[in-house]
């Protein structure tokens, strides 16, 4: 009989009972991501956007009383910044989402948007096109009151959704997203942090550059499968851990997904992964889209800034006893 894994992430637990404070910029600077991109529902697979939907989801701690605020830069389709085919064409929806069932509806998790993925209140929306207003700055929404999530206490406190969607055209919309505490600039919110379930962003177009992902693994899972979109043959994808020093896997995708599947040791049990995209040559305008299953075909979150910090191989040291 099957036995689904219920991810419980407390983070007072986690943390010996003390506040961290998350870098909460999406993509983060541990990740090493230029940018997230989505393109229009009418522009080709081949650019690496599967579906045209990124859908963030951001954690506000119980305790939080002060007001948020959601800063996406560059939130329209134009100018320098963006991927253009012929004349910007495109629209984006951001679409920010709390109240009930806005996480824990099954729909609003899976790696493609289908179903009931809009679940929960909206809150706030906007469609962006070529805007001046947004191009190369920062546009903020908001302000949302912490309590107007859904209250997941096994995550961490309370939980917004934020979707983005390429409503018509074939460009593709390079932005970056700030959960801050402030409307004029980025401030963390304390004990905030962010994840996602299926990830589309940018790479890096310089040689040997490093982005990386981090998935969180609980009690219960043993192997673990990576999905990856259209990696264009760029390098290779490297698995470090507390008990990996570099599990490497060559990924010859372009267009279609690859399946790496590696297994889960016990000493990875509750600490992070990190996944890594090393580029071995140059290319340009390289989007990927990725996501996790563990052995259930259950989607595994991965977090903008990783659960008990970036992980770090363990050396073994052995010492035999002098005769």
């Amino acid at each position: 009989m099957k036995e689904s894994i219920k991810y419980s992430i407390s983070l007072a637990l986690i943390f010996g009972g003390t506040i961290q404070l998350f870098s909460q910029a999406i993509p983060s600077e541990d990740e090493n991501i230029p940018y997230i991109i989505t393109f229009g529902k009418n522009s080709s697979e081949k650019y690496g956007d599967d579906d045209f939907v990124q859908t963030l989801f951001f954690v506000i701690p119980e305790k939080t009383i002060e007001p948020f605020y959601i800063r996406v830069y560059d939130a329209d389709v134009g100018g320098l910044l963006d991927e253009k085919y012929g004349a910007y064409s495109t629209k984006s929806k951001f679409s920010f989402y709390g109240g009930k069932g806005a996480f824990s509806t099954k729909d609003a998790k899976e790696e493609s948007p289908r179903g009931n993925y809009k679940s929960g209140v909206l809150l706030s929306s906007k469609i962006f096109g070529e805007d001046i207003e947004a191009d190369s700055k920062w546009y903020e929404f908001g302000p949302f009151n912490p309590k107007e999530g859904e209250l997941q206490t096994e995550v961490g406190g309370y939980v917004f959704k934020m979707i983005v969607e390429g409503l018509e055209g074939d460009d593709g919309n390079l932005y970056k997203v700030f959960l801050s505490s402030n409307k004029n600039e980025n401030v963390k919110v304390e004990g905030a942090n962010s994840f996602c379930y299926e990830y589309t962003f940018r790479l890096d177009e310089n040689p040997k550059a490093i982005a990386h992902i981090y998935p969180y693994v609980p009690t219960g899972v043993v192997t673990c499968e990576i999905n990856i979109f259209d990696f264009d043959n760029a390098g290779v994808i490297r698995v470090v851990s507390v008990a990996k020093k570099g599990e490497v896997y060559v990924s010859q995708t372009e267009g279609v997904w690859s399946v790496e599947k590696f297994q889960v040791s016990k000493e990875e049990i509750n600490t992070s992964l990190d996944i890594q995209f090393i580029n071995n040559k140059v290319v340009k305008n390289n989007n990927v889209a990725v996501y996790i299953k563990n052995q259930y075909g259950e989607l595994m979150p991965f977090y903008t800034s990783p659960i008990g910090g970036v992980p770090k191989f363990k050396y073994k040291i052995g010492v035999k006893p002098s005769k």
